[in-house]
Order: structure tokens, then sequence, then C-alpha cells
């Protein structure tokens, strides 16, 4: 079959068109498109849900921090602030990993079956960290009370919230580094406890951000 010139030409203008088109519809107009709606309707979640405390972002609403003391000369690994609450463990991608920290370089899990001796350790430190931590004058953690967050880390490892019990298990604790009452922190977190979405989607859930940010004005008010 002879194809001639000018109906090659033709083809590849047809081609060209197209593609110039195509590139102006779902490269440009459709993001500006949705990048108006979601800053006309969703302002905060667009630009990344941020926080702020005292007139400054500290963080993002979806994103978990660390609460932990500064380094000590020759220390590798720090130890937790505990005057503050605590989010879950940060190893998500394993204890040697660049995500120890909350760090934004790489978001996992662990990849590692639930009788896997590693996995199987972790939770165990954890869980005893977690009894010895919170475990203050007159309130004593038992094993029973460790609730599952707080020796797990997240799918992704960056997970911002915590369940209400394990924010009830530190209660005591924030209460006695803070020179607070007990029952103004038990106050704190039912304050910042969120129900279920719509009522029946995930579990109720404490975002530990929000929490330490009202902690810290309730300990400045106090």
């Amino acid at each position: 079959m002879n194809i001639s010139v000018p109906h090659t030409a033709r083809l590849l203008g047809a081609g060209l068109r197209a593609l110039l088109v195509l590139t102006l519809v779902t490269g440009v107009l459709y993001p500006l498109l949705i990048t108006g709606l979601a800053q006309g309707l969703f302002p905060g979640r667009a630009n990344g849900s941020k926080t702020e405390a005292n007139g400054r972002v500290v963080g993002s609403a979806l994103i978990g921090q660390s609460y932990n003391l500064p380094l000590k000369e020759g220390q590798q690994t720090p130890e937790p602030d505990l005057k503050w609450f605590q989010g879950r463990p940060q190893n998500g991608l394993g204890a040697n990993s660049v995500n120890t920290q909350y760090d934004l370089i790489l978001s996992g899990a662990t990849n590692r079956s639930a009788d896997n001796a590693e996995l199987v350790q972790w939770v165990r430190d954890a869980k005893a960290a977690v009894i010895r931590d919170n475990s203050v004058g007159g309130y004593t953690v038992k094993p029973s009370d460790v609730p599952a967050d707080a020796v797990t880390s997240s799918g992704s490892g960056l997970d911002p919230d915590i369940s209400p019990a394990y924010a009830d298990l530190q209660v005591h604790r924030i209460a006695e580094r803070n020179g607070l009452p007990v029952g103004h922190v038990h106050h704190l977190v039912d304050e910042h406890t969120e129900g279920r979405t719509l009522g029946f989607l995930g579990e109720p859930r404490v975002n530990v951000l929000e929490l330490n940010i009202a902690l810290e004005r309730l300990v400045t008010e106090h």
C-alpha cells in the first residue's frame, strides 16, 4: 500500500493536535479545576491538614511525630520525653530502617509475620517499656492493660492517632510529670477523642499532636 506524503502529514497533524488537546485538558485544566475545588471546599485538607500552635505550624494532623528528649553524648537512640503523650512505636520499617523516628523518607510496614522472632521481641520490649514508663505512684499498669497500638506500629509507620485506651493508660504519668490533677488530664483525653467516621467506619481515636498542644495550654494555665 502506497501512502502519500500529504496523507502522512495529515495523520501526524491530527495526532499532534489530539496530543496537545489532551495535554491541555488532562494536564492543565483538570488539575486546575480539582485544585480550585479542593481549595474552595476543603482548604485545610488540601494544604496538608497543617496544625498550628502559638501562631506557627507545628505539624500535620495526618502524620505522627516524635516526642523525645535531646540525644545525650554518645547516645544513638533518644529516650521518650515522658511529660508528653506518646504515639505508636515508630519502627514501621524495622529498627534499622530510615523511618525509625517518623522521618518522611519512606513509609511502610515491617512485612514480618506474627511469629517472626524479631517482631515478637520488639513487641515484648515495647510492652515492658509501656508498663515501666506509665506505672507511677499509686497507679500500676498491668500487662493486660496494654492495648495493641501501644506496642505495634501502623502499616505506614506514620499513624498520628492512638486508641483512647492507650491515651487513658498514659494519663497518670502525664499528670505526675506536669503537676496536673488526674481528672483534668482525663477530661483532656475525653475532649480529644474522636468517634468512628460516619458512626461506623474505623475505631475511636485520639490525635496525639492535637492532644499534646491542648496539654501544653493546660500546663500553662494551671
